[in-house]
């Protein structure tokens, strides 16, 4: 492939879809300053917003969107893995991890956003929309009053990265045991948890029937 081909394909990668030019021009006329970034991320349009506009900009995408179905909602924790030991092991990894807090597409204010993804059955158009919580009090509102359907993945953040979902009818397990110390999926959580205090899930297991006389038991 010749240079000047690169070069043309390169410049037409760098050309916003039309349908995300025009769905984020209608973000900016709806939220105004509220409307962090928006780019184009391989052809859907993903926007970060100021916490007070992540439900407001759902109820939008919904009600003037037309994007009537829910994909999902999690949480991203920009913070670089470490280990126990102090030795960040990045050669350890592939493709190798960063040694400090780096962001992607719409960028973020810190080291925890909440993310999630509509979609229009009809219309054949999506949005990715992210915003960014506190890291000593991460919550953002809910969106079950919007998508009903967002009542699991609300609880599975809520689980696995300790993001409060504010209006959500009933933030509890799906996953852990209720003694469950720590949210999994926060890259500062102990992956040797099961070995440093005893699994909360953990009960006494009986031999089975004939092992016990096997190994010399009564």
């Amino acid at each position: 492939m010749s240079d000047e081909v690169v070069a043309v394909e390169t410049a037409e990668a760098d050309i916003p879809d039309p349908v995300v030019g025009v769905l984020a021009s209608r973000f900016v006329e709806a939220l105004g300053d509220d409307l962090l970034e928006w780019e184009d991320s391989f052809g859907t349009l993903a926007i970060r917003v100021k916490p007070d506009s992540w439900a407001p900009a759902a109820a939008f995408a919904k009600s003037e969107l037309e994007c009537n179905y829910l994909s999902f909602i999690s949480g991203i924790d920009w913070q670089p893995v470490t280990r126990p030991d102090g030795d960040e092991g990045s050669d350890l990894s592939a493709p190798v991890q960063p040694t400090e807090m780096t962001f992607g597409v719409t960028g973020s204010a810190g080291r925890f956003q909440v993310f999630g993804h509509v979609q229009s059955t009809s219309r054949h158009w999506g949005v990715t929309i992210k915003s960014d919580v506190d890291e000593t009090d991460p919550r953002i509102a809910s969106w079950v009053a919007i998508y009903p359907g967002a009542d699991w993945h609300e609880r599975e953040c809520w689980e696995m990265y300790g993001i409060v979902f504010d209006g959500h009818p009933s933030l509890r397990n799906l996953y852990l045991p209720g003694g469950f110390e720590g949210h999994p999926l926060r890259k500062d959580f102990p992956l040797l948890a099961r070995e440093v205090k005893p699994w909360p899930g953990l009960v006494d297991v009986e031999p089975m029937p004939g092992v016990a006389d096997a190994d010399g038991g009564e």
